[in-house]
């Protein structure tokens, strides 16, 4: 697993949760999954560009794309 996904991972059970992988329930398990998938997509919408003016319209319609489809904000 790469490296930048196991941080994610972590970030995510830091977050939101006090207990380990063997204490989660199913309740537990489906807040993890939210914020992971979360994480990962604001990830890969910081790769695109970071908002602000100097963004060109490809960057602009790309980042919209990716909000829209997965419902997150960067």
């Amino acid at each position: 697993m790469n490296n930048q996904i196991k941080a994610l991972m972590d970030q995510t059970l830091d977050e939101k949760f006090a207990g380990t992988w063997s204490t989660m329930d199913l309740q537990d398990l489906q807040k993890f999954t939210e914020r992971f998938a979360e994480l990962m997509v604001k990830e890969c919408m910081s790769l695109v560009s970071e908002p602000g003016p100097d963004m060109n319209d490809t960057e602009r319609g790309i980042l919209a794309q990716i909000k829209q489809h997965f419902g997150v904000e960067l």
